[in-house]
């Protein structure tokens, strides 16, 4: 049976997304239906996806039928659905998220922007060709502008421009590290590439260490590590809340791709995975100790958040840089964690600054609307980012922990966590305090430079879009309730997480021993098989 259910993920959002602004520029309420209706088939596909690879198979669709390396590929394993599923989830709540508040009516394109960006997230995941990995992270990029930048104010536009002129830099480096790979290997496709890599003599591999590198730099570039991290603090600070949980996932796109490229393509115990775990080990332990020393010392709730992500992108790469089994299994189960918990806090941050007029100074204010279930949610929140226990957070760090006890640098892996986790806690407690226990009365302070653009308004709700200017005085709380049911819904994740741990991890390490063993991945890939296309 041909697998056309590979192609979906792509073909959904690639073909709703033009739909929608062809058809439904001037109706928001199609924009939301449809919009709604192209998250929930992604995520029913991923999860019918999950279901064919549980197996252990590796899937592989020949766009056109033709045949790899000459042809594109889509290939899907057990790390490709679960990226899917992750990203599927992550995009329903967080687009009811943003129905929810109202953030969808202060622009002309979120819905379309968010299908958009959902095809190159899903293509990243699956694509079987480097090059076409380029093309993906080129359209989750270009998506990623406009999301930026929605709902205007002079403080996002800077930002959008430092992170337009970042990436630009990032991709003509990719296509460098591409070019410095096919005139090694002369292949793109990532499986040929690793057959022919694995045959080279080791005194021929110096381009091919410098392409390796080069790839390993844009990366992360993409995962913000240090020293390549400036970009994302003001970037996912300034965006809008639920597009800042959105780009949650796609730090994890820089991930996927260390995870892919030294697991796939360059042989274990290699000289080039040698030195990736040479030069990514104290880099993620840097970016651990700069993430949680910001949460410490930032005036500003949504660099919080900001700098929280960046602490556990630093957690995670301490975890996966080693390339084996337990490595692997306590990293990928940290992923999962950290990118609903990331995506949790911007919203919760979002929901707070909403109800302080925009204000996103850790500052004394008035007592906000829905103080409790608010002040509640951010503790809950604050306990899952941070890694406390009873949340999955705590497992997470428990398993990293057990995965790097024969590490050389295990006394000061174990050290750095440690201590980086009672920053993040002595940071959250103070923010926390700040905003809810300490609310009272002040005389507005003058010089608040805070975006006129996330000012809140208020004014009645539109369903249709009568001009072509952007509308922002709305209503930024349309639908409270249902902005409260996604956050609830992300932190409900972290539960699931926790409750059912065991079963979890025993997949992910089936997943880590899959990555661990690429012949399975080549055979799929480049000899044809009974019900591949």
């Amino acid at each position: 049976m041909t697998p056309h259910w590979l192609i979906a993920p792509v073909l959904v959002p690639a073909i709703l997304g033009p739909l929608m602004i062809l058809w439904m520029r001037h109706d928001l309420l199609q924009q939301r239906v449809f919009g709604v209706i192209g998250s929930l088939l992604t995520l029913i596909v991923a999860i019918k996806l999950n279901v064919m690879a549980a197996g252990g198979e590796v899937i592989v669709y020949r766009l056109g039928n033709w045949p790899a390396p000459f042809g594109i590929v889509l290939m899907l394993d057990k790390l490709a659905a679960l990226m899917l599923l992750l990203t599927g989830i992550l995009a329903v709540i967080v687009q009811l998220y943003g129905i929810g508040s109202g953030w969808d009516r202060k622009g002309w394109h979120f819905h379309s922007l968010w299908m958009f960006q959902l095809m190159g997230i899903n293509g990243a995941f699956m694509t079987g060709d480097a090059f076409n990995l380029f093309v993906f992270f080129e359209i989750l990029l270009i998506a990623s502008y406009g999301l930026m930048t929605h709902g205007g104010g002079p403080m996002r536009l800077r930002a959008g421009v430092q992170y337009i002129g970042y990436n630009l830099a990032g991709s003509a480096l990719f296509l460098a590290a591409l070019g410095t790979l096919y005139a090694v290997t002369g292949t793109l496709n990532m499986a040929d590439m690793a057959e022919r890599v694995a045959m080279m003599e080791p005194q021929d591999t110096a381009l091919l260490r410098t392409g390796a590198v080069l790839l390993m730099l844009v990366f992360a570039i993409k995962a913000a590590i240090v020293p390549l991290h400036f970009w994302l603090p003001s970037t996912y600070a300034n965006a809008p809340g639920p597009v800042a949980a959105l780009f949650a996932i796609m730090s994890k796109v820089g991930i996927y791709a260390i995870i892919r490229f030294f697991t796939l393509v360059f042989p274990s115990d290699s000289v080039v995975e040698t030195i990736a775990t040479d030069l990514l080990l104290p880099a993620a332990l840097i970016t651990l100790i700069l993430g949680q020393l910001g949460v410490l010392g930032t005036r500003s709730l949504t660099r919080l958040a900001a700098f929280a992500a960046i602490a556990s992108i630093g957690t995670l790469v301490i975890s996966i840089a080693r390339f084996d089994v337990q490595g692997l299994t306590a990293g990928l189960y940290y992923m999962l964690h950290s990118t609903l918990a990331a995506a949790a806090l911007f919203l919760v941050v979002d929901l707070v600054a909403a109800r302080r007029g925009g204000d996103f100074w850790l500052r004394q204010r008035p007592a906000i609307r829905n103080t409790g279930l608010v002040s509640a949610l951010f503790f809950v929140t604050a306990i899952a980012v941070v890694g406390l226990p009873p949340l999955s957070g705590f497992l997470g760090k428990l398993l990293i922990i057990r995965a790097t006890a024969t590490d050389p640098w295990v006394a000061v892996i174990w050290t750095v966590i440690l201590v980086t986790s009672v920053i993040s806690l002595v940071g959250f407690g103070r923010a926390g305090s700040i905003l809810f226990w300490k609310a009272h009365e002040l005389d507005p302070e003058p010089g608040n430079d805070t975006d006129e653009g996330e000012r809140p308004v208020r004014g009645p709700i539109p369903t249709k879009l009568e001009s072509d200017e952007p509308i922002q005085d709305v209503d930024d709380s349309a639908a409270p309730w249902l902005a409260f049911l996604a956050v609830g819904g992300l932190l409900a994740g972290s539960v699931a997480m926790t409750v059912f741990a065991g079963p979890l991890t025993g997949y992910l390490q089936h997943m880590a021993e899959q990555l661990t063993q690429p012949e399975l991945y080549y055979d799929s890939v480049l000899r044809m098989q009974e019900g591949a296309r």
